[in-house]
């Protein structure tokens, strides 16, 4: 696949999901993809075919998360904090950079981590991170639970993004260890089923991704505070 091709691609299925894709854009995405395809050749990053990429290829691992930037634009927080101005982003479970990377280059302001527990999936990201020159963003090759519970860590997120995550229970529990009040847990999922919010967060929320084949994204909100009615 040629430059112009992927360019052209890019900008088809982006138009068909309403997803802004700027000029600065287009590079790193490339770069970020072509990356994924070599290394995708030994290790395994990703199952969708690569060479050449299918329409839902470019949808799952680039369109997708560009739809999803506009939901990243500020600190959610109640209060900001001196000390950390820059609003920060924790993707959970990132293995093959989607949609971590891709909405980092949609979002560049934003301090992300990536946590990642296979020591060769956290190389691959750090390797993206040094090719694409990416600022403010970083690796921990650790567990979620393991970094959630952490003292460093607690209460320290604007944003938790999750795809290919179990939403169970503890994925809530840790989450909201590292969410400040206000802040938003971002959920990938490929059906929309309404649910009882969980204990300390309340939905904000569903929103259509793609069509064929459908992806929403969920948006919970922190809440340490419940009304009583």
């Amino acid at each position: 696949m040629t430059s112009l091709e992927f360019r052209d691609k890019l900008a088809r299925r982006s138009r068909r999901a309403k997803a802004l894709v700027t000029v600065a854009m287009l590079e790193p995405l490339e770069a970020y993809f072509r990356l994924l395809a070599h290394w995708n050749a030994t290790i395994n990053l990703t199952a969708l075919p690569l060479d050449p990429p299918t329409d839902e290829t470019f949808d799952r691992l680039l369109v997708e998360p560009l739809a999803a930037a506009k939901f990243l634009q500020s600190s959610s927080g109640p209060i900001p904090n001196p000390q950390s101005p820059i609003p920060v982003w924790v993707d959970v479970g990132s293995g093959g950079g989607s949609p971590a990377i891709p909405l980092k280059i949609a979002r560049p302001t934003l301090d992300l981590m990536m946590i990642e527990s296979k020591e060769r999936k956290s190389v691959f990201l750090r390797e993206a991170i040094r090719v694409l020159g990416l600022t403010g963003a970083t690796v921990k090759t650790e567990r979620f639970e393991a970094v959630a519970i952490s003292a460093e860590h607690q209460g320290s997120a604007d944003f938790v993004t999750v795809r290919a995550v179990k939403a169970d229970s503890d994925l809530f529990e840790m989450s909201g260890k590292m969410l400040k009040e206000g802040g938003q847990l971002l959920l990938f999922r490929e059906a929309h089923s309404p649910s009882v919010d969980p204990p300390g967060f309340k939905r904000v929320k569903t929103v259509p991704l793609l069509d064929a084949p459908p992806s929403f994204l969920c948006i919970y909100s922190r809440v340490f505070h419940v009304e009583q009615t």
